[in-house]
């Protein structure tokens, strides 16, 4: 009898213990359409702001556009760039030394695809111009990937990876 009553008293609290749990445990939302679209439409408006700000600024201006979390990295080419937000700090304040002037322009084929509510995969292709302290200008393009995750009610990149377009082969 004993047994039976401390079953009864302990299933229904172990139940809450559990539901509540999982309901906090960080497992994903489910977007609705308005979730969706809100995430697209601010993931856009964020891209935007980036390649306004990257043109306005010069380089430095990648620095509040990447994510400061542990989580944060960047590839190029197939490489590690960035392994964490502190290499990136490093990396983009000695690029930006040689650097005059950059403009960045994303194409008009931006993907968004929306994960989460504070999180979107991005896709894009790119056209860059750089011209160094020296005057060499160079441009190129490719395409970009990335993961954003909006925190503290802003976009950043929690992971980026460039890639440069291949030049065409050249003409027998």
């Amino acid at each position: 009898m004993r047994t039976r009553l401390c079953t009864l008293i302990l299933m229904p609290l172990t139940l809450a213990v559990c539901c509540r749990h999982s309901a906090s445990s960080g497992e994903p939302q489910s977007l609705s359409a308005t979730n969706s679209s809100q995430v697209e439409s601010g993931v856009r408006a964020f891209m935007s702001d980036v390649a306004r700000d990257v043109t306005q600024e010069g380089p430095a201006a990648w620095r509040k556009q990447f994510s400061d979390s542990p989580a944060f990295f960047m590839a190029s080419e197939g490489n590690l760039a960035f392994p964490n937000s502190e290499a990136a700090t490093r990396g983009i304040h000695d690029f930006a030394l040689g650097i005059k002037h950059m403009q960045l322009v994303w194409g008009d084929d931006l993907r968004v695809d929306p994960l989460t509510p504070d999180l979107a995969v991005v896709a894009v292709p790119w056209r860059e111009v750089r011209v160094d302290v020296a005057g060499k200008r160079v441009e190129e393009s490719g395409f970009f990937t990335g993961v954003v995750e909006s925190r503290n009610g802003r976009w950043q990149f929690r992971d980026a990876h460039w890639s440069v377009a291949a030049p065409p082969p050249a003409a027998h």
